[in-house]
């Protein structure tokens, strides 16, 4: 008996052992598995991009409204653009219409408060006045001014730099651009833009990895079908100095 006891005591205790073995091979390889997920995923990120998405935002309150960390503000702002689109383009208001209505309105209301007072005998009292600071007009004249600058300044090197396969992505963009705007007016092209700016970076970062990988697929994709292009016809176009000579 007690040999029994010893040979069911040692047996029991190989299988113990194996069995632990066997479930730390699984956690590690399972904890490997989900490391080299994780480095996958890094270096993966669309356009190689290192950051978070708030970071490549801004980082301040728009990317906060972008990204509808405060669901309040960015709802106000969407329904607003929402509202005025409608206005101008569902009710075919005028921006002059509704210009001259709000300054109506904003002079019925301050008679009203300064009249109001002696209706009721009170002493009058002083009406606040709206006065929009200088500084304003300045900041956004500057940014504009520095974006089209910017802009032109993009499309003149693309011209000139002899570069076909970005010369020709660039043309086919704006090709794009005048097609779409052929379809509706400005407005609805800025409103849709504004929508997309408030949608599609949340929609981003929840299913970044999703987007990721398809975006992937689809740039495979496209190079495959660029380097059929570039075999048959790219190549044999002669390539010729585009850069403009500096002037004596």
């Amino acid at each position: 008996m007690p040999e029994k006891s010893t040979a069911e005591n040692l047996l029991d205790n190989i299988v113990e052992t194996l069995a632990d073995s066997v479930s730390k091979h699984k956690s590690v390889s399972f904890l490997g598995e989900e490391k080299s997920n994780q480095v996958t995923n890094q270096l993966n990120r669309l356009f190689g991009r290192q950051k978070p998405v708030h970071n490549l935002l801004g980082g301040g309150k728009s990317a906060d409204v972008l990204l509808w960390r405060n669901k309040k503000i960015s709802a106000t702002v969407l329904i607003g653009a929402t509202a005025i689109w409608v206005l101008f383009e569902w009710l075919n208001y005028h921006f002059l219409t509704l210009l001259f209505f709000a300054l109506v309105l904003g002079m019925v209301a301050q008679f009203i408060w300064t009249n109001a007072s002696g209706l009721l005998n009170r002493s009058q009292s002083k009406v606040p006045r709206l006065v929009l600071p200088k500084d304003i007009f300045v900041e956004i004249a500057v940014k504009i001014g520095a974006e089209v600058n910017h802009a032109l300044g993009f499309l003149q090197d693309v011209a000139c730099g002899g570069n076909i396969k970005q010369f020709l992505l660039v043309v086919a963009s704006l090709w794009a651009a005048a097609v779409v705007g052929s379809w509706c007016n400005f407005l609805t092209v800025f409103y849709v833009g504004f929508v997309a700016a408030h949608t599609l970076p949340v929609l981003y970062e929840r299913y970044e990895d999703e987007v990721d990988s398809c975006v992937y697929a689809v740039l495979e994709q496209f190079q495959h079908n660029y380097q059929k292009l570039d075999a048959g016809f790219l190549s044999k176009i002669p390539k010729g100095k585009l850069k403009g000579k500096k002037l004596e």
